[in-house]
């Protein structure tokens, strides 16, 4: 469940810091200037990476949600769907969910025994 999303952002990621032609209509589509693209594919690989990393994975879904909130953000702005974004939120918080005891502790779905 984690891989998904993983692929996605190094992907989205890896085209930000190749700046190609889609890249550049994107952000002007989106109204962001040109000079951001890069410092976001920076940003989206770090949060990424700290995402894989067993220890640090939950501060990368942290900050991955923040940077899936400010998509969401940007396509409501635009009047465009943004239920991809969401999804791949749930997916992030479920494949950590499913992999990381410490989270499962934190939030169990069902009570404890008595």
């Amino acid at each position: 469940m984690s891989a998904l999303p993983v692929l996605l952002f190094l992907f989205s990621a890896g085209m930000k810091l190749m700046k190609p032609p889609a890249v550049l209509e994107g952000f002007a589509h989106l109204g962001y200037p040109e000079k951001l693209i890069l410092p976001l594919g920076i940003l989206e690989l770090a949060c990424t990476v700290l995402y894989m990393i067993p220890r640090t994975s939950i501060l990368g879904a942290i900050l991955l949600t923040g940077y899936l909130g400010g998509a969401i953000a940007t396509h409501l702005r635009m009047g465009e769907p943004f239920l991809p974004q969401f999804i791949f939120g749930v997916l992030i918080w479920g494949g950590l969910f499913l992999r990381d005891p410490r989270l499962r502790a934190l939030i169990p779905l069902r009570r404890p025994p008595q």
